[in-house]
């Protein structure tokens, strides 16, 4: 006989899902055959973002494969800042994800301003296979290498929107984070060096060389991280700003090139 819905919450629950009567919903909707399988491996620990192969981001459904960090709902602001922010003109808008991973945020865009000319990359093969289904879809390009490094040369001057959700969470700070990121999420994508702003400080040098003038490059950051990444967006001649979310707790630096 079939799970029920009752029955894998019931299971989900004892496991410590704080959310468990609506993953019990997901499960059951992605469940098919496999629907015990489904249910062990999230009582196991892994994401279930990764069980059912698919994250809920910006009211899209974006792919996710076993390696590839998740997309936070806390990062839905720094999409909605960025399409804000995007010029309205009848040309598609030019669109970098840098530390792309599924390449969510890209796809959210694209999907918000209706025109982009949308480029990606990240350093993981895993997420640049997955990122390249998902941006693939809507016509973007994903390149597989360190930041900025693998990106053609032609790109430079021209992005108006260069987005980047950055890994933030100071090394030693890893440990404390809940299972299903720390032991599932290659830690590339969570470990931002000892002050956790190592990537963003990389990110802000590299911004100018991509960014047309009055582009915008956006990263998310914690709030106790504000001060020395405006730092370094202003060490890097952008003009900084801070959008915060106190509902989801999200904190997003903004930078404009003059």
């Amino acid at each position: 006989m079939p799970l029920t819905h009752q029955q894998i919450t019931a299971t989900l629950r004892a496991a410590g899902c704080v959310f468990a009567e609506d993953e019990a919903a997901i499960l059951l909707e992605a469940g098919s055959d496999d629907l015990e399988a489904l249910v062990a491996r999230r009582v196991a620990g892994q994401p279930l973002e990764v069980v059912v192969g698919w994250a809920q981001f910006c009211g899209l459904r974006i792919e996710i494969d076993p390696g590839v960090f998740v997309p936070r709902r806390r990062t839905e602001l720094l999409v909605r800042e960025a399409a804000r922010l995007a010029p309205r003109t009848t040309e598609p808008v030019v669109v970098l994800d840098l530390c792309c991973g599924s390449g969510a945020l890209g796809v959210a865009l694209a999907h918000e301003l209706g025109s982009v000319e949308l480029y990606a990359a990240d350093v993981e093969p895993a997420a640049v296979r997955c990122a390249r289904r998902n941006v693939g879809a809507v016509g973007g390009q994903v390149f597989e290498g360190d930041l900025d490094q693998p990106l053609p040369a032609s790109l430079r001057g021209w992005v108006q929107l260069l987005v980047a959700n950055v890994p933030y969470v100071p090394t030693d700070a890893i440990g404390l984070m809940p299972p299903e990121a720390r032991l599932h999420e290659p830690r590339v994508t969570l470990d931002g060096g000892p002050d956790g702003l190592d990537v963003l400080r990389r990110v802000a040098a590299a911004a100018p060389r991509w960014l047309a003038p009055g582009g915008h490059l956006l990263v998310e950051s914690s709030e106790a991280q504000v001060p020395p990444a405006v730092a370094a967006f202003t060490a890097a001649g952008l003009v900084a700003r801070v959008v915060v979310d106190d509902d989801t707790e999200a904190t997003v630096v903004v930078g404009t090139l003059p």
